[in-house]
């Protein structure tokens, strides 16, 4: 199961939503940003969707569709870390006078080989783990220069067709979701277009264990598009996006100051609707000392270095090291600081204080980007991503072509090597009917 976990956490790198997501929701790869002409601008795409990948980036922009579209991707995903995994993406959009449009898209990806094991270490077969959703779009202008959109997905992963050792049934999550969209085109001025996107509207995902189960990925993004040039041969545009996933995570914390982690005081995320509230203020609006080490003891150094113990039933104090349920001390541990250099690690107690609103704000991922056309048929684009939590700073490229009805879109994203997301090409192809 080593090899399922390893890929799943590869594949997380390249959602372009902030690393701590690996651990407060499911189905990341919903975040998987598809299209070459979207990689090669940075990812800004909330507010700039006019094509048939609309039906990711924000449903509204089929409202304003004046063709039929179909669209397709294929990628080998993460070259540089897995042979055998590769992602697929397949869309569509048909528009019906007087109603609006109509389209979905299909997502898959191939996980790869993996190979089974006993609690021996013994050898016993090979699998393949896979993730896929199917989705159904609508978008209608409400206004001339306004439309509104609408998803509905259905998400299945298949991470191992057996349980391990301990667990009964097979390592697979059927769940579904919803995402709205919106997009006002002269936005204050006329050459502003605003867009906005909740997707992922869901319960949560369960595998084997209902009571482990993660929120679905809730991304809240939103953005501008601001076409600077608009000639007859020429079209310049500017875009910028921002991203916030809307999960509302809390971890293990000790709530009654007892400095032990109690029944009611380990980690826990809200559901959907509450979370589209409360991940605003998760990261900030702490309740309680943290357990950092997660060995569900509070301790350390405060803040002017002075070791701290906790307390016992009857209220007395173990000073001078951390203490398990009979007395005997068990040191300090990774994140309760070290003899000598108490600012090594995250200090446990106290740190209830230390969550700002400016952790939610680092949390975010930021898109801009830029695109020139010339004549309608070749297109030049050049973007960046920034996404300080998951230490992703990587500018990218691209171009596009079109001849008659067929489109074909290339980006490239660079960046520091080594990095799970530099060198990787999108190829992407649309045609109108």
């Amino acid at each position: 199961m080593k090899r399922i976990l390893s890929a799943i956490i590869v594949s997380l790198l390249m959602s372009t939503q902030a690393l701590i997501a690996q651990s407060e929701a499911g189905a990341i790869f919903l975040l998987i940003a598809p299209g070459g002409r979207a990689e090669g601008m940075g990812e800004a795409q909330v507010a700039a969707s006019n094509d048939a990948y609309a039906t990711y980036w924000n449903p509204a922009g089929l409202g304003f569709l004046e063709s039929n579209e179909l669209g397709i991707m294929h990628v080998k995903w993460l070259p540089n870390l897995a042979d055998d995994m590769y992602y697929d993406f397949l869309t569509g959009a048909y528009r019906i006078k007087g109603l609006g449009t109509v389209g979905g898209h299909i997502i898959y990806l191939n996980l790869g080989e993996q190979q089974r094991t006993d609690e021996n270490g013994n050898e016993l077969g090979t699998f393949v783990s896979y993730m896929t959703a199917l989705t159904l779009s609508y978008g209608t202008q409400i206004t001339p220069n306004s439309a509104f959109g609408l998803n509905a997905k259905v998400v299945y992963q298949m991470l191992s067709p057996y349980g391990t050792i301990q667990e009964k049934g097979r390592g697979d999550a059927l769940s579904f979701g919803f995402d709205f969209g919106y997009l006002k085109k002269r936005f204050l001025l006329s050459r502003l277009d605003f867009g906005v996107n909740v997707s992922n509207i869901g319960p949560k995902v369960a595998f084997i264990d209902v009571a482990q189960a993660d929120p679905m990925p809730t991304n809240l993004k939103l953005g501008f598009n601001l076409r600077a040039v608009e000639s007859e041969h020429n079209q310049l545009s500017f875009v910028v996006d921002a991203n916030k996933l809307l999960v509302a995570s809390y971890p293990a914390m000790d709530k009654n100051g007892d400095f032990l982690i109690g029944e009611n005081e380990t980690a826990y995320t809200d559901p959907w609707y509450k979370a589209l509230i409360t991940s605003w203020f998760d990261d900030w609006r702490y309740v309680g000392d943290i357990d950092f080490s997660g060995d569900g003891i509070i301790g350390g150094y405060d803040e002017e270095g002075v070791r701290q113990g906790w307390f016992d039933a009857d209220g007395n104090e173990k000073v001078g090291g951390i203490y398990d349920q009979s007395g005997i001390e068990v040191g300090w541990g990774e994140y309760g600081g070290r003899e000598g250099s108490p600012q090594t690690f995250p200090k446990e107690i106290g740190s209830k204080n230390s969550g700002t609103f400016a952790n939610e704000i680092e949390k975010m991922v930021f898109n801009v980007g830029l695109e020139y056309v010339y004549g309608g048929i070749i297109a030049l684009r050049a973007g960046y991503i920034y996404d300080r939590a998951g230490s992703i700073n990587n500018p990218t490229l691209g171009f596009g072509l079109k001849y008659n009805r067929l489109g074909f879109d290339f980006g490239y994203t660079s960046g520091q090597e080594g990095h799970p997301l530099t060198n990787t090409m999108r190829i992407s192809l649309r045609y109108l009917f």
